[in-house]
């Protein structure tokens, strides 16, 4: 597997202050709120971040007067993936410290339903510098024999930090794997990125924990057996053990490295508060929409054109847009709000949703704040393509 230079990049990324729809549903699938609609859609708090480069030894945050009280600068330091004080000093405390990016889908087929009840898919994935960031410590039962199994702590309320925790789950597996029974970790995730958003970011933890076990064990496994593990805990995991740009079918788990498309793509990430469940979604599936374009042409016409030209917007197609708009309405009103803003080449939505992806920036930036960065219930993530060269992990911003 070939792995791809990762350009070092800024991006503004939002802290969720509500504990709301991103408390309780990370890494937790199933358990949501199908019949929640516009009432929350409408009423929820927004925050718009905004993409800046700055020093990497500022870490101021907030916003720069109080007309912006609403708009939340959060600048990013060189070692986190926002400058949050906290977050930062953990990096000294830990052994590790890893970058956990998220992902978007450029284009998504749904080819049929499988026998055991999944579906087969084709897309093209692509990781964006907007993420997470997992401290890992090792720790070990000779040196210590109250130590017997794992510690792990997240900053966002209602994630789970029991075994049902994917990023526990993924340490498991590799200590089991690689025969490591006497060998422990604390692990504490500092949380960004929202769930049910389609973006992928329990399993990019998931991923990034299965890649910092294997360090802190001394390299046991080699990255094909990684890869070949993470089938086990999910569809998504594989594709962040890849360099950033992977096609992938199957239930999303047999992976195909292609060459990078190109880093510092910009994009805009915009996540409504209200969330769907990926079983809701497929649920509201109808086959008979389903499109019937040849997914190996649409993956052509990325490698051919790159993802800002694709050949034409018709390379963009998700074919989960149809039941995730028809559970929520809302959701197919703000894409087509966004297809009209000038400077945004694409617009699609990322997975099973809720999040609609950007392709692009808009050309006037102040007028976008205005209608999307006042907007209740919305975030917004101003972020771009990143991939990560052979050997090392995915760099977080300015690195």
């Amino acid at each position: 597997m070939r792995f791809l230079t990762p350009t070092a990049v800024t991006i503004a990324a939002a802290i969720f202050t509500t504990a709301s729809f991103a408390d309780a549903w990370i890494l937790a699938p199933a358990a949501l709120q199908t019949g929640i609609r516009s009432n929350i859609f409408h009423q929820k708090r927004y925050q718009y971040q905004q993409h800046q480069q700055l020093d990497n030894k500022h870490n101021g945050v907030g916003p720069s007067s109080s007309n912006e009280r609403r708009t939340s600068l959060v600048h990013l330091s060189s070692s986190t993936p926002n400058n949050n004080d906290e977050n930062a000093q953990l990096s000294d405390e830990y052994d590790l410290s890893l970058f956990s990016p998220c992902k978007i889908n450029l284009f998504l087929r749904i080819l049929g339903k499988r026998p055991d009840g999944f579906h087969n898919l084709a897309s093209l994935f692509q990781t964006v510098a907007f993420g997470d960031t997992l401290h890992l410590k090792l720790r070990c039962s000779d040196d210590d024999p109250t130590v017997k199994e794992d510690d792990f702590e997240c900053n966002m309320k209602g994630v789970p930090t029991d075994k049902t925790n994917l990023v526990i789950r993924a340490l498991d597996l590799v200590r089991d794997k690689t025969g490591n029974e006497d060998k422990f970790f604390k692990a504490n995730l500092w949380k960004q990125v929202p769930a049910q958003a389609g973006l992928g970011g329990g399993s990019g933890n998931a991923a990034a924990a299965m890649w910092g076990a294997n360090e802190l064990l001394g390299r046991p496994a080699t990255l094909d057996q990684l890869v070949e593990w993470s089938g086990d805990l999910g569809s998504d995991i594989t594709f962040f053990l890849s360099t950033g740009t992977a096609y992938c079918t199957g239930r999303g788990e047999i992976m195909t490295p292609v060459p990078p498309l190109q880093d510092g793509t910009k994009l805009c990430i915009l996540k409504p508060d209200i969330g769907l469940s990926t079983p809701a979604v497929f649920k509201a599936l109808d086959y008979a929409a389903l499109s019937q374009v040849d997914p190996n042409v649409l993956l052509q016409r990325f490698m051919d054109f790159g993802a800002v030209d694709a050949g034409g917007g018709d390379a963009y197609v998700n074919d989960l847009e149809q039941p995730a708009f028809d559970c929520l309405p809302e959701l197919r009103a703000l894409k087509e709000e966004l297809c009209e803003v000038e400077g945004f080449d694409h617009v699609m939505m990322s997975g099973s949703g809720t999040s609609i992806f950007c392709i692009g920036e808009p050309d006037d930036l102040e007028g976008f704040r205005e209608e999307f960065g006042e907007r209740e219930g919305l975030s917004v993530f101003s972020t771009e393509f990143i991939s990560r060269k052979e050997g090392v992990w995915f760099q977080p911003p300015n690195v």
